[in-house]
């Protein structure tokens, strides 16, 4: 074997992280399944299913002791209530880009993550950035005033989304704990509100669940697996994996969102959405190569 094999617990992790990212990706076709219902309400439901199902699963693990010193520890709940709300905030604005058409902004936004991830670094944990990155999140802001520029209005979905998913990263490491026991925890917090929303919303007779297509009901309930399972997957990969391997897979979700929503959606793609995207894919580039491009210069052999 030679040396340029990668070892196979490492091919293993590409596997598991890679198919939870292409499964990020196509999750547009799923919600577009589900396009009758409110994307709030599509939230609630993700939420409600996804806490009742990760804690089946965390039972029959025998993790559930895990979960409970979580909640003897106030600082770590706490941190998680922000998550919850961040990430839940993040997920009813995806849904409704996907019910809206506006797909393109979406995969945008999470092309710009990791790049307002660095600016909240500075701005919000006192972080310093070296200057290759500081190049990168200044190209990520061009891109929002071109984009400022072609539309006449300031293009608030694509920084939205990256804001609130790339805060939802950096308040997460500030809680160690498990991938699914956090997801758990995040969605526990919010189980008496989901539950009371679609209570109320089955008495009043305006809610989409329980209803008399056992189809939607089936698929509303599935949405709460199909958020747990591929979290699951990328806990797998990313314990398997380098960190630089994992960051250039995080490129595969927003790829394949934003060829479905040229393809098989049908959104235009603006001459705009082409530089706005070019100023954000030459940024990753740019930060991709950050080693290369700061390593010093090594004299002449012998020197």
């Amino acid at each position: 074997m030679s040396d340029d094999t990668p070892p196979a617990d490492e091919t293993t992790g590409i596997l598991f992280a890679g198919s939870a990212y292409a499964f990020w990706g196509i999750m547009p076709l799923y919600w577009r399944l589900l396009g009758d219902v409110r994307p709030f309400e599509l939230t609630v439901h993700r939420v409600l299913w996804c806490a009742l199902f990760v804690a089946v699963a965390t039972a029959c693990l025998g993790h559930t002791w895990r979960v409970i010193s979580i909640f003897r520890s106030p600082r770590l709940v706490g941190t998680l209530a922000v998550t919850s709300v961040l990430i839940s905030c993040n997920w009813t604005l995806f849904i409704w880009c996907v019910a809206t058409n506006q797909l393109v902004d979406a995969s945008l936004g999470y092309y710009m993550t990791p790049l307002v991830s660095f600016a909240a670094g500075i701005a919000f944990f006192g972080e310093r950035m070296s200057r290759v990155r500081l190049v990168g999140v200044g190209l990520a802001a061009i891109a929002v005033v071109i984009q400022t520029i072609g539309l006449g209005h300031i293009p608030w979905i694509a920084p939205a989304l990256a804001l609130s998913f790339g805060l939802y990263g950096y308040f997460r490491k500030l809680a160690p704990v498990a991938a699914l026991d956090g997801l758990l925890v995040e969605t526990l917090l919010l189980l008496p509100i989901t539950l009371g929303l679609v209570g109320f919303w089955a008495i009043e007779g305006i809610g989409a669940f329980p209803s008399h297509n056992l189809l939607k009901d089936a698929l509303l309930v599935c949405g709460g697996p199909l958020t747990a399972v591929p979290l699951a997957f990328f806990a797998a990969g990313a314990r398997r994996i380098r960190l630089t391997t994992l960051g250039f897979l995080q490129y595969l979700s927003p790829t394949i969102t934003l060829l479905l929503a040229i393809f098989s959606f049908h959104e235009t793609f603006t001459r705009v959405n082409a530089i706005a995207f070019g100023c954000v894919w030459t940024a990753l580039m740019i930060v991709a190569l950050e080693g290369r491009l700061t390593r010093p210069r090594l004299g002449p052999a012998g020197s």
